[in-house]
């Protein structure tokens, strides 16, 4: 088996995902092949011999085969025409935007290709946090009390301490704890050079925090559930330097009640909606409740260290992809027409 690893990006999340795709040479078995998405979305073809992070920040990459998109996959310039990137299945692992607000998701749909990952309402769902509340409501899961303001509008209804972050980002980029009123202009500044809307929540300080990964094959198949050891939040810096992580975490300890709640929810939020990806979701636990913080769609290293066997993982999901019923194109409308016009 062979999987084409889509990585890079238009994204605040860019260089992230570099980190990301070059992890994935140390947990997946198989034979990789990187296709990398520069800051002017052309893709390229990067050999897995030679991939590392240098390859990128210095722009040597452009010296790399480029590779275009058309029905059916990926493919090379030859002299004699074009050349077909032999391939199985496409793991995207593009953070943030591009990879996570549905256009990735939506071009690889449009030209058929086979990919793991979130499809594009599952993307529009996860890369917005309001549209993540309103989700996670109806399915019954809770989640914190929140706001959402913007430059025009920013009065703020929720008493300090409070947490300031861009509607639409990840990876904590611009997030900020305000504890006070001095310190909340400078916050929305922050948040507000990175999104025109920012979510505004209350901040509850040792807050007890749990992460669950998982995908639905024939059934649904969990990660471990890891508490993660954490300050006040976890910062850009922290988390820049998990994305790379491959060893295998500790499992929370916590009652059986939690885990089989925390569990029912991810199975909630997984539904239908998230065929095809693997994804994890964060949740917070607060006087024995479970709620949602978020969903990661396309998770840190796709979140292998939470997994037993996390290439056997990956080739299972491989194999229950979430597919779309072919619509027959047959005319039949435009000559019953012709035929009615005598034509």
């Amino acid at each position: 088996m062979s999987i084409a690893i889509l990585f890079g990006g238009i994204s605040y999340e860019h260089e992230i995902s570099i980190v990301s795709a070059i992890s994935m040479k140390d947990v997946i078995k198989e034979r990789l092949i990187y296709i990398f998405c520069d800051k002017d979305r052309e893709f390229y073809l990067i050999d897995s011999k030679i991939i590392k992070s240098k390859l990128f920040s210095s722009g040597e990459y452009k010296k790399l085969p480029k590779l275009l998109i058309k029905n059916g996959g990926f493919f090379q310039k030859t002299l004699m025409g074009k050349k077909k990137i032999d391939f199985d299945v496409v793991l995207n692992l593009s953070h943030g935007g591009d990879g996570e607000d549905g256009k990735l998701a939506s071009i690889l749909e449009f030209f058929n290709i086979p990919f793991i990952g979130p499809r594009t309402e599952a993307c529009v769902i996860s890369f917005n946090k309001l549209f993540t509340k309103h989700y996670a409501n109806e399915l019954l899961v809770r989640t914190v009390d929140y706001q959402v303001i913007t430059r025009e509008n920013c009065d703020i209804k929720i008493d300090y301490p409070l947490i300031l972050k861009p509607l639409r980002l990840g990876s904590s980029i611009g997030v900020s704890i305000v504890k006070k009123r001095s310190e909340l202009d400078y916050a929305l500044d922050v948040a507000f050079e990175f999104d025109n809307e920012v979510l505004v929540e209350p901040y509850i300080k040792n807050v007890l925090e749990y992460n669950v990964a998982g995908i639905k094959a024939e059934n649904f198949e969990l990660s471990i559930i890891e508490e993660p050891k954490k300050e006040e939040f976890l910062d850009f810096d922290k988390k820049y330097l998990d994305f790379s992580r491959t060893s295998r975490v500790a499992e929370a300890k916590i009652s059986k009640e939690i885990k089989e709640e925390l569990e029912e929810s991810f199975k909630r939020i997984y539904n239908t909606t998230f065929e095809g990806a693997l994804i994890r979701c964060d949740f917070f636990v607060i006087d024995d409740e479970v709620y949602l913080n978020e969903i990661n769609p396309i998770p840190g290293s796709m979140s292998n260290y939470l997994f037993d066997d996390f290439d056997k993982t990956i080739k299972t999901l491989s194999k229950h992809l979430k597919t779309v019923d072919k619509i027959p194109i047959t005319y039949d409308y435009l000559h019953s027409i012709a035929q009615a016009k005598g034509k």
